[in-house]
């Protein structure tokens, strides 16, 4: 059962006429060591992004298939990319980042895990221009659009990834939902204020500032059409995700992985697991993995 809090902002949200305004984040592309600092300590194993990044993973894992090669738009710190390409040890995955101070951090997290299938590449993700056409299995992006300055810039991304995937290619990418009054907004940014380095609370709720509209998202992902579906999580689009169809049979032995990490979650994260797949499963994203 979600949060007494998080009940309220969904009620809000559906009640209010309030329109909040976008608001740009400050820094177009986090290169501060500290600020790359608190961003990543939140991703890894014991963060309070931990739960988030898995239940992604779980979504990633059903549009990859073995022997594909995966770009990872704004891979930041490699947390996301690098959770899946250690249960996908037989694809190919392929980290995009204008940021060097987090690809520095991606590079050392990659060698701390000893993972072989994993590069990067420094440029914008508006401008795929080291990717041919037609030459990628599957894209994904995971919490970072927000970070490009305007909707332009959002279509721009979605027109380059058509142009670089093949017919058959798989598609994950999700991000925040912007929020239609300022009080929801500041209640999810503070949510867990007391669990995570005041650094990241700060930037989290820049986050949400910066978040697109569900109608931004719409627009960008309209050259795609045919090739995914647009999903919010029910009620209020705190997060809105694209996803391709589902490729390829389910592995057990990525299932297992997966159901090994997500009963290891603390008690606190799995709640927060559980309610993220309650939320997108009722706005109709699900998947295969998801028991």
């Amino acid at each position: 059962m979600p949060s007494v809090a998080v009940m309220r902002t969904l009620v809000r949200e559906l009640m209010t006429s309030e329109r909040a305004p976008r608001v740009t984040e400050p820094d177009l592309v986090m290169s501060d060591p500290e600020q790359v600092e608190a961003y990543t300590r939140a991703g890894r194993v014991d963060g309070v992004m931990a739960p988030v990044y898995l239940f992604h993973a779980y979504q990633i894992c059903d549009v990859v298939k073995a022997g594909d090669t995966v770009v990872d738009l704004a891979c930041g710190p490699a947390t996301q990319l690098a959770l899946v390409a250690s249960l996908m040890p037989d694809v190919n995955f392929i980290g995009v980042d204008l940021s060097r101070e987090m690809l520095k951090r991606a590079h050392e997290y990659i060698a701390e895990l000893g993972l072989t299938n994993v590069e990067f590449r420094y440029g914008s993700i508006t401008q795929l221009d080291s990717f041919e056409d037609l030459s990628i299995d599957v894209v994904m992006s995971t919490m970072a659009l927000h970070h490009l300055p305007d909707s332009s810039s959002l279509c721009e991304v979605f027109s380059e990834v058509k142009r670089i995937i093949k017919p058959d290619a798989g598609l994950y990418l999700v991000d925040f939902g912007h929020l239609k009054s300022m009080k929801s907004i500041e209640s999810f940014g503070y949510q867990y204020a007391d669990r995570q380095p005041k650094l990241f609370t700060e930037d989290y709720l820049n986050s949400l500032h910066a978040a697109f509209s569900v109608n931004d998202f719409r627009q960008a992902v309209s050259c795609l059409e045919g090739r995914g579906a647009l999903y919010t999580t029910f009620v209020a689009p705190y997060m809105i995700a694209f996803k391709s169809q589902a490729r390829g049979g389910v592995e057990n032995k990525v299932q297992a992985s997966l159901s090994s990490l997500k009963s290891n979650l603390p008690s606190y994260h799995k709640v927060d697991f559980k309610d993220l797949c309650t939320f997108f499963s009722l706005g109709g994203l699900k998947s295969k993995y998801i028991k």
